[in-house]
């Protein structure tokens, strides 16, 4: 007999009941998978842990100090270990180490969650919430407390929002007597506070403020802002009236040129930088805007750009909406051709390749990482000779173009000091050997893993080695 092999149907010609039917078992696989996913994190962290003293171990870094990844008492993870996992999920390194944090949390302080989370019943990312609620807790939570908080949140735990998880662990705070003793209400932490919401995505085009602030100082902000919506309305502006106070904020920002703080007893003849730091705030916005060779074959400004500052998209239209105010200055950079190769003989780059090489990463180069490249060191690809001048000999790590990568601080520790290898087969092109032997490019259309699949399987094509030819890009810096 001839056996016949018969194709899956299509999605297309499946019933409605079918339908549902797929999906309910898709989504139990991607539940499946997602604990899956969290419990070898955990084993990861449990392969690579942090030497006895601590001074390796991963931590969250922040302005005001560092972060541990999970709560007091759970075992210590190897910095070192975590870009490599994120790389191979292709996430950045500080997602993995949430994500490894969660299932440390998980394992050591949140047993009944844990257990809840690895039979496949719940949504692992209600789990995740729970664990950050109590990793970050302040003041910190004792095991009692998280003994109590595990027993209240397990059973229900496909149930628990964000806001009741915030009153279980303020329960259990004031439970087990961890509340820090009240300040008066003139104390300085009396409740008010400026929050400044950083947009999510590309092109968000807004920023969302919250704020508390006193009654006097609320009914003054009232007043301003009427009477710069008015104003804004008397000049001809056809907005609602909250676009208009929106935009009345925003003047108040840019006419605050001379807020004295220091008082009526400063000393007249104080050092000059202090004066100079009272005055004029300053807010620079830098923006990248390609020149590009039209269909007609002239050449043209590309009407999409980047806002460099939180890494979103701005169009032409918005940046000559923002140039019209009267207190913004425009400043144009020298135009910098990111084709021409730059050299020079010393260690430290010059001020004009320095900003070609920003100019071209715009991140830094490790897989997937998105932290902007002002912000990162300029690393030689292969390490400069300082003694191959005197000796006479070639050097093998010289600071130009080709051999200039951003890195932030984080993976240019981690280039130095592990196994990671890079190389720059040709300029903004890094190709990154981790020490298990993963392997990614990263240029400026992303990274790519070009690690071979598990079934054996080369990874997919994906962009050329060698970036096509870019015109010179101009940098524009707006100012307010």
């Amino acid at each position: 007999m001839e056996a016949t092999a018969t194709a899956a149907p299509e999605l297309g010609d499946l019933t409605a009941a079918e339908l549902l039917g797929a999906a309910r078992r898709e989504e139990a696989a991607s539940r499946r998978a997602e604990a899956n996913l969290l419990a070898v994190a955990y084993e990861w962290a449990v392969a690579h842990p942090a030497d006895e003293d601590g001074w390796n171990a991963a931590t969250f870094h922040h302005p005001l100090g560092d972060e541990p990844i999970s709560g007091d008492g759970t075992p210590l993870v190897a910095e070192f270990c975590i870009p490599e996992l994120g790389a191979a999920l292709g996430v950045s390194t500080d997602a993995a180490k949430k994500l490894i944090g969660q299932a440390i949390e998980m394992v050591h302080r949140l047993p009944r969650v844990w257990k809840r989370v690895q039979s496949g019943l719940v949504p692992v990312w209600r789990a995740k919430q729970v664990a950050e609620a109590t990793i970050h807790c302040d003041p910190a939570l004792t095991p009692e407390a998280m003994a109590w908080i595990d027993a209240q949140v397990a059973p229900f735990l496909e149930k628990i929002g964000r806001a009741q998880m915030e009153r279980i662990v303020a329960q259990a705070i004031e439970l087990y007597g961890l509340a820090a003793q009240e300040q008066p209400l003139d104390a300085d932490n009396d409740g008010r506070f400026v929050h400044i919401h950083t947009p999510v995505g590309p092109f968000a085009g807004a920023m969302r403020i919250e704020a508390e602030v006193s009654n006097a100082d609320g009914h003054d902000l009232a007043q301003a802002l009427a009477a710069g919506a008015a104003a804004l309305k008397a000049g001809g502006s056809t907005a609602s009236l909250d676009v208009r106070r929106s935009m009345a904020l925003g003047e108040l920002a840019r006419q605050q040129t001379s807020l004295d703080l220091v008082g009526a007893d400063a000393d007249p003849e104080q050092d000059s930088a202090e004066a100079a730091a009272r005055k004029a705030r300053r807010v620079d916005l830098h923006l990248h805007f390609t020149a590009e060779v039209q269909p007609d074959g002239t050449t043209g400004i590309n009407p999409i750009g980047l806002l460099e500052n939180g890494q979103k998209l701005a169009l032409l239209s918005q940046v000559r909406s923002w140039v019209r105010g009267t207190h913004t200055e425009v400043r144009i950079l020298p135009v910098i051709d990111l084709n021409e190769q730059i050299t020079t003989n010393r260690y430290e780059p010059t001020e004009r390749l320095r900003r070609q090489v920003l100019l071209r990463d715009r991140t830094c180069v490790f897989p997937w990482c998105t932290r902007p490249a002002r912000s990162c060191d300029l690393d030689h690809v292969e390490p400069f000779d300082h003694d191959a001048g005197g000796e006479g000999r070639p050097q093998p790590g010289p600071t130009g173009t080709d051999n200039l990568a951003a890195l932030c601080r984080s993976h240019h520790r981690l280039k130095t000091h592990t196994g990671w290898r890079l190389t720059s087969p040709a300029s903004g092109v890094f190709e990154w050997t981790s020490p298990h032997g993963q392997r990614f490019r990263r240029d400026q259309h992303g990274t790519h893993d070009l690690t071979r699949r598990p079934d054996g399987e080369p990874p997919p094509v994906t962009a050329p080695v060698v970036p096509p030819p870019r015109v010179a890009t101009p940098n524009a810096a707006p100012t307010a």
